[in-house]
């Protein structure tokens, strides 16, 4: 049995459930319409606020990455500057 197969079993079984419990509920279906959109919103909110987060640390990686480039340039550049000047000095 591999990995799709399982996930798909899951989520058909996560489905008939969710299904089976709206129809089963005891409040009345105004009731839990409001309760599903409450819970949709209450997710996507959720959701959001993760992506936010995982953007925020996404960006600050970026950031440090690209500061650590330019400082290896740097010195990388002033490296090359000095070997100059001594191939210069030694042939003089």
């Amino acid at each position: 049995m591999n990995k799709s197969n399982v996930l798909i079993g899951v989520l058909a079984g996560a489905a008939a459930g969710a299904l089976l419990g709206i129809l089963f509920a005891p409040d009345k279906g105004s009731e839990t319409r409001k309760k599903l959109a409450t819970k949709a919103n209450d997710s996507t909110d959720e959701l959001k606020e993760k992506l936010e987060d995982i953007i925020t640390q996404f960006t600050q990686k970026f950031k440090a990455a690209n500061t650590e480039a330019t400082d290896m340039y740097a010195k990388g550049k002033q490296t090359m500057h000095d070997v100059t000047n001594d191939i210069k000095t030694q042939l003089s």
